[in-house]
């Protein structure tokens, strides 16, 4: 029995994760690392060879820290838990002329189910991963989300949908430390290599990065479709033709390919007249916006009732 519990860490095999797990190893819990395998990349059409966190180099890399430090490690295969939900929603979005954050919805929705699910069955206490954000509980009993210490790495935005229920029994070890520290940590362990390793932002199912490529393979016909709409000013006037509102996203300043002599940026899509809407950087100042799906984690369900915007 270990002194503190036993907990499951989700291990990408790269730097966060892989100290994730040995810092706990080392604080005494008894831990079990699980790699998740979200997306079959043959089936993404991608050219490109798989990068980020969900090859088979990376699975190999933590597994091989976890035999080192003599815990269990298991890879768990969630595509068709992942599949077309956190997919399906992506494309949605982009044809809705909205910009998508599936990691939000994986998350919220997908990944921290899958997590502990398999700690139920392995009858651990917690859950931990390699997020720089920071887990608190109020007064009243109930668990928010907080920033992690290193604002340049905070990861608390794709946390903000978790359920009390998940975020009771999640560690996030690394939010009350920097990235130079963790690198420093790695190296301490004895990873030089992994230290060093450089970071991936890309989507997991978008390998190469491209997700005007990806949305061209997953909706056909597509680029057809929306070929040729119009770019337009604030007041509506035609400035000229785009290659389709869903490959571009609000505040975007390059990749626009067309020039006015001075810096202009996506201020709105209209997916209706397949119109995007070019403006000043101050146009993209807004006095309101219109958001749903709250997850107001301080309050409970007869508090949020009460609660008004």
């Amino acid at each position: 029995m270990s002194r503190k519990g036993k907990v499951l860490v989700a291990m990408s095999g790269g730097i966060d994760s892989t100290v994730t797990a040995l810092m706990l190893h080392d604080e005494g819990y008894e831990v079990v690392g699980i790699t998740m395998k979200t997306w079959d990349y043959a089936s993404a059409g991608s050219s490109k060879k798989e990068t980020g966190c969900c090859n088979i180099d990376s699975f190999n890399d933590a597994r091989m820290a976890a035999v080192q430090h003599g815990f269990p490690h298991f890879v768990l295969d969630i595509r068709e838990e992942f599949g077309g939900f956190v997919i399906d929603n992506f494309v949605e979005e982009y044809l809705a002329g909205r910009t998508p954050n599936p990691c939000v919805l994986c998350n919220t929705h997908i990944k921290w189910r899958a997590l502990l699910k398999r700690a139920d069955a392995m009858d651990c206490e917690f859950i931990a991963t390699g997020h720089y954000g920071q887990i608190r509980q109020h007064t009243n009993g109930r668990y928010t989300i907080a920033k992690g210490v290193d604002e340049t790495k905070d990861q608390s935005y794709v946390l903000w949908g978790l359920q009390q229920d998940l975020l009771s029994r999640t560690l996030l070890p690394l939010g009350p430390y920097r990235k130079t520290q963790i690198r420093q940590m790695a190296l301490d362990y004895g990873y030089p290599e992994l230290a060093k390793k450089a970071e991936s932002y890309e989507i997991c199912f978008v390998p190469d990065n491209d997700y005007r490529g990806f949305l061209k393979r997953r909706v056909e016909g597509l680029e057809e479709k929306v070929m040729g709409g119009n770019f337009v000013d604030k007041d509506g006037n035609v400035l000229g033709q785009h290659k389709g509102y869903p490959f571009y996203t609000i505040g975007q300043r390059k990749g626009l390919d067309i020039t006015f002599g001075k810096p202009v940026y996506v201020t709105g899509i209209r997916p209706e007249t397949n119109t995007v809407v070019l403006g000043d950087e101050s146009d993209l100042d807004q006095h309101e916006m219109v958001v749903g799906k709250l997850n107001l984690l301080k309050y409970d369900q007869a508090r949020r009732r009460e609660w008004k915007p």
